[in-house]
């Protein structure tokens, strides 16, 4: 029932009209996927758990009347305990407090913690727990990790809540990833996707001007926060990134913890190179969490690299960064990693910022992992032991599910 897709997917590869600043571009992302992109947002993007923690630490203490937070890992360490103890203590200071966990990223979160919370009068939900008659959904994870306080102030990234991701990437214990600080009218979308699972799993509506408060302009971004939902949107999410690849047309710079593109993304990544575009793409080194996604992964590796493609290995600790920056113009950001799981089987939430001056300041960032990043040449590739790849290849029959 997980292998057997239960809606048709995307065929089709799509044709170069325009580029990622064209209003063409940009009413058919806004329009054709939703929601609509809006203009006055402030992004901060963070690095690493030294930076993002205390971030969101900040904001839930700051909480006056909601904090509505979602997440795929929550698991018990010291990190789990300053997110339960921060929690509680706004909780019983009155603040409206909802806790969405994901059933399967939270398996490490003992009951003194959830204890915790719920006895503070914190809400708490699972998502989708394992039970008889939802077997044939067990695929389906909310792999979102947003954070909203007051409806005004949101989170989301790659992070975690667990010991990985705390400190400064500075050995394979602590993992190098980025999150993201939003501020403006593109908070009101962010709280409308935790919503969004929140009813799913409760049945409750959460309204009313302590969620969605009257928004100013933060700042002079434009931004919208895209969500996609096997339940909701089929193949939405790569379609968002199948319209943002063949609009490129000078670079694009991949950062993914989990690269197991299909064909027809491998197809839309070498027509872009086809055209002159620049190709750049960060994965995991030897440090990973899932060997299967890195074999499955370098199966495929072939025929980008002949095409022009520079994929780099990140050296120090575990890569889990998710970032896509187009053109210096265009930047998504967010929980999506670049691979089957994430396009048609997780829920995910990313950020597209369409800010020059932000998008930047990422391949600044980019660029620093790329002097601790070693790289994949074809012939590097083409060389690597047989045993390798009779192991990959049988590891790339379950890329659908990775």
């Amino acid at each position: 029932m997980n292998f057997r897709g239960a809606e048709k997917q995307i065929q089709t590869s799509l044709e170069h009209k325009y580029g990622v600043t064209d209003p063409q571009f940009l009413r058919e992302l806004g329009i054709l996927l939703g929601p609509a992109i809006v203009p006055g947002n402030k992004v901060e993007s963070l690095q690493d758990g030294a930076e993002i923690f205390p971030a969101m630490l900040s904001a839930i203490q700051g909480a006056k009347e909601t904090i509505d937070f979602e997440t795929y890992i929550y698991w018990s360490g010291a990190v789990g305990k300053q997110f339960a103890d921060a929690l509680e203590a706004r909780a019983r200071a009155g603040v409206h407090v909802h806790v969405l966990l994901d059933w399967l990223g939270s398996q490490k979160l003992d009951n003194t913690l959830l204890d915790q919370l719920k006895s503070a009068g914190v809400e708490v939900q699972l998502y989708h727990p394992l039970h008889w008659y939802n077997l044939g959904r067990i695929n389906n994870r909310t792999h979102r990790k947003l954070l909203v306080v007051d409806g005004k102030i949101g989170f989301t990234g790659g992070v975690g809540i667990a010991d990985q991701w705390d400190g400064h990437a500075q050995d394979p214990d602590h993992w190098r990833d980025s999150h993201y600080r939003l501020e403006g009218p593109a908070v009101a979308q962010m709280q409308a996707a935790f919503l969004d699972n929140w009813i799913k799993t409760s049945g409750k509506v959460l309204s009313g001007e302590n969620y969605f408060p009257k928004l100013v302009p933060a700042g002079d971004q434009m931004a919208q926060v895209f969500t996609s939902s096997p339940s909701g949107g089929g193949d939405s999410m790569q379609l968002m990134y199948l319209l943002t690849i063949t609009a490129a047309e000078k670079t694009i710079d991949l950062s993914a913890a989990y690269f197991v593109p299909d064909d027809l993304t491998k197809r839309a990544l070498r027509a872009a190179m086809a055209r002159g575009v620049k190709l750049r793409i960060i994965v995991p080194g030897k440090y990973i969490d899932s060997g299967l996604v890195r074999r499955a992964s370098r199966d495929g590796w072939g025929e980008l690299l002949q095409a022009g493609a520079k994929i780099y290995e990140f050296q120090p600790t575990m890569f889990h960064c998710k970032t896509m920056i187009v053109d210096s113009k265009l930047a998504s950001v967010g929980s999506t990693n670049f691979d089957s799981r994430s396009f048609r089987l997780n829920d995910e939430a990313n950020l597209n910022v369409y800010d020059h001056a932000f998008a930047e300041k990422l391949e600044d960032v980019f660029e620093n992992d790329l002097k601790r990043s070693k790289q994949i040449t074809y012939e590097s590739w083409k060389k690597r032991p047989l045993r390798e790849k009779v192991t990959e290849r049988i590891s790339s029959f379950l890329s659908s599910q990775l």
